[in-house]
């Protein structure tokens, strides 16, 4: 592999020579590689390239035509220009380390007798498995020189793809991948295979699936009869092992999951077995939901969607989501347990964040948003060091279904959240709550039946509501009704066709989740950002109320001055059709229509925003310090959400830059370079303000000095 390998060894960066190869991609083979030898690497073999050429590299890396593959990053270290005073010529300002997605881990080999069974049985599929874990010790490291960031050093450690015993483990020159016929076989990658499994996942036709898979395995060979007929092959081996799939890896439920587990090591982060003294937990995170995580979630918002099937499943299910760019809700992390306790909490919450921080150790989120006002909040701010915002999706959904189920009709319908609003509304006022609640009970005494509901499942811990509404920033409505499809997916998918015994099983719930759901949410992503299926996409984008309500048009809402809490939006399809609607696409429109109008009081969101700046500008004028956070914060947001303002309401982002005043910084001197300036945190109480924000002497002004708008 290369044109020439020098044999004398390189003692410094500086002494190898810049290479450029020609063409969109380039690989190994392209490269003369030189010896380099220095007390952290050991005769390695390195080139260096222009660092804008990095894709190019991994990407023709991943096309060897022998070993076809993809590289993952196994590990990823940053540091920022000035933070060293002296530094070697191989000192980097990215460090990351790519590994054949084949390795190195190697889940193919051994297997144990399960504890319910004499024997153990010869589960091994002979046949290709691209996606699993063979053991290739394949790797190479890319180095983003610090004294030179224009250029990138590599340095391959193994380039052979082979797996500890030196024999090739996986591509068409593997003779235990599928069987003599390996060298004619196309290849399939994990993407593929994915992309074929969500399609069937789905009901699409076969023929069509079956294109689709032609098309992408064209990708690594041309395409011919015999091609054809094995990817047809394969299609249809595909379909059948999914049809035939069953959750029950052991008549033994929890034996089931051990096995279940032991199988799956790549996708579980953390596993507790249940025991006389611990709890049941399960953590569930694909190598796709990783990525997502670290993706959408990096200085983004994490959301909770706690307590799922409490009442129906053997272990409730608790979900991560985070925001993908269209504001879609996607699953990153399945968590399975009963116990909420603080200790349990951060076990699992810790073992998530440890496995991000060994890919990218500078990833963390701004936000993290509860939908439960039981759960406990010590453990998130210990863990992700952010603020937490209450999401009111789940109360609303309640009330509204309770409320369309209880009472026939629709006048009443409308009258009782209107009142069940004002409630809220009186959180932040100087009114009392409950007297709006008594209110209800009286106006409507005549709905027995919702007014016992009410009284019996909300009365006891409405004030526990309250006080989180009151205590906590409010979610937006559109991360709201986020939740709410997920919510809604997962339910659908869950409950549809299941035998009521299945319930009550750990190991169906898991196979629900990793196959169906998994599998539905790759495809939705995958079609919005590649436009491969349109159908598909049109019907992700619409997944979501919010987005339906964009579509409506502004002239299709109709405001009545003798209703002034009511608006009606004409029907799209019909519009001698009129909505009066709930927590659907027309009362979305209707509140994003409010906004602008004088008229109305401000969302609950921004009531609540509003609180807690009110409450950092009035902290105690005795507390110096303090005061000067809370003022510095309360600027920094109303500059945000001033600037964010213009925007929705500018023609574009030019119009708003140029209004923006430009921001000098000075050169700071040799002591300071080496010290990197850490992320300003908003502190949640006094000890924890004393714990991360205490300045040293004579140091206040300069610290406050580094927050950025």
């Amino acid at each position: 592999m290369g044109q020439g390998m020098e044999e004398e060894v390189a003692q410094s960066v500086s002494d190898l020579p810049v290479q450029n190869p020609h063409g969109e991609e380039f690989s190994a083979a392209d490269l003369t590689w030189v010896k380099y030898a220095s007390s952290e690497h050991h005769c390695d073999d390195v080139a260096l390239i222009p660092y804008d050429r990095m894709e190019a590299f991994i990407s023709g890396e991943s096309s060897n035509p022998e070993c076809p593959t993809r590289f993952h990053i196994e590990r990823s270290r940053k540091r920022e220009e000035g933070s060293l005073r002296e530094y070697r010529s191989d000192e980097y300002l990215l460090h990351r380390i790519y590994w054949c997605s084949f390795g190195p881990e190697n889940y193919g080999e051994g297997g144990t007798i399960l504890p319910s069974r004499k024997f153990r049985l010869n589960t091994r599929n002979r046949a290709a498995r691209p996606q699993s874990m063979r053991g290739c010790t394949c790797h190479f490291a890319i180095k983003r020189l610090y004294a030179r960031p224009s250029l990138l050093l590599i340095i391959y450690h193994e380039r052979r793809h082979v797996n500890k015993s030196g024999f090739i483990c996986h591509g068409p020159l593997d003779r235990d991948a599928i069987g003599p016929g390996a060298r004619r076989v196309p290849y399939v990658g994990s993407e593929i295979q994915q992309q074929t499994m969500s399609l069937i996942y789905l009901g699409v036709p076969e023929e069509n699936i079956l294109q689709t898979h032609i098309d992408g395995i064209q990708r690594y060979c041309s395409s011919d009869a015999k091609v054809d007929s094995l990817a047809s092959q394969y299609v249809q081996k595909l379909g059948m092992i999914i049809k035939r799939s069953t959750h029950e890896l052991d008549l033994d439920d929890q034996a089931s999951i051990r096995m279940w587990v032991d199988r799956n090591k790549k996708s579980v982060f953390f596993y507790q077995d249940s025991t006389e003294t611990d709890a049941f937990i399960l953590g569930i995170q694909t190598e796709w939901q990783c990525q997502q995580m670290m993706r959408f979630g990096h200085q983004s918002l994490l959301a909770s969607h706690s307590s799922f099937g409490v009442s129906k499943l053997k272990y409730p299910l608790h979900t991560l989501l985070v925001f993908d760019s269209m504001q879609h809700a996607l699953p990153v992390a399945w968590i399975i347990t009963r116990s909420v306790t603080k200790k349990d909490t951060l076990k699992w919450m810790r073992a998530l964040t440890d496995r991000i921080h060994s890919i990218d150790s500078t990833w963390r989120i701004s936000g993290f948003i509860i939908d439960d006002p039981a759960s406990e909040l010590d453990p998130i701010r210990d863990v992700f060091a952010c603020p937490v915002l209450f999401s009111l999706w789940h109360i609303r959904r309640t009330w509204l279904k309770n409320i369309m189920r209880k009472c026939s009709n629709i006048e009443v319908q409308r009258e009782i959240f209107i009142q069940l609003g004002k409630i809220v509304y009186s959180i932040w006022s100087e009114k009392n709550p409950m007297n709006a609640l008594e209110q209800l009970f009286q106006d409507f005494v005549d709905q027995t039946a919702f007014i016992k509901y009410f009284k019996s499942f909300w009365v006891p811990k409405l004030e526990m509501w309250i006080d989180s509404i009151r205590n906590l920033p409010l979610a937006s409505q559109e991360s709201c009704v986020a939740i709410e499809a997920y919510h809604l997916k997962l339910k659908a998918k869950a409950y549809d066709d299941v035998l009521l015994d299945a319930l009550q099983r750990v190991d169906w719930l898991v196979h629900k989740l990793t196959t169906e759901l998994h599998s539905s949410y790759w495809i939705n992503l995958f079609a919005d950002e590649s436009g491969s299926f349109p159908e598909v996409k049109a019907e992700y984008i619409a997944s979501t109320s919010w987005q339906r309500a964009l579509q409506i048009p502004d002239e299709a809402v109709h405001f009545d001055n003798n209703e002034p809490h009511s608006a009606k939006v004409a029907s799209q399809k019909d519009p001698s059709q009129m909505w009066t609607g709930n927590l659907c696409k027309h009362a979305l429109k209707v509140n994003m229509m409010c906004g602008a109008r004088k008229d109305f009081q401000p969302s609950l969101s921004l009531q609540s925003f509003q609180r807690v700046l009110l409450g950092l500008w009035q902290k105690p004028m005795d507390d110096s310090f303090s005061l000067d956070l809370s003022v510095a914060w309360a600027m920094q947001m109303q500059e945000r959400i001033q600037h964010v303002a213009e925007l929705a309401t500018s023609d574009g982002i030019a119009q708003v830059a140029e209004k923006l005043p430009i921001q000098w910084t000075r050169r700071r001197g040799r002591r300071t370079a080496t010290k990197r300036t850490s992320p300003v945190v908003l502190p949640h109480s006094n000890s924890s303000l004393q714990r991360n924000s205490t300045p040293t002497k004579n140091r206040k002004r300069k610290k406050l000095s580094t927050f950025s708008g």
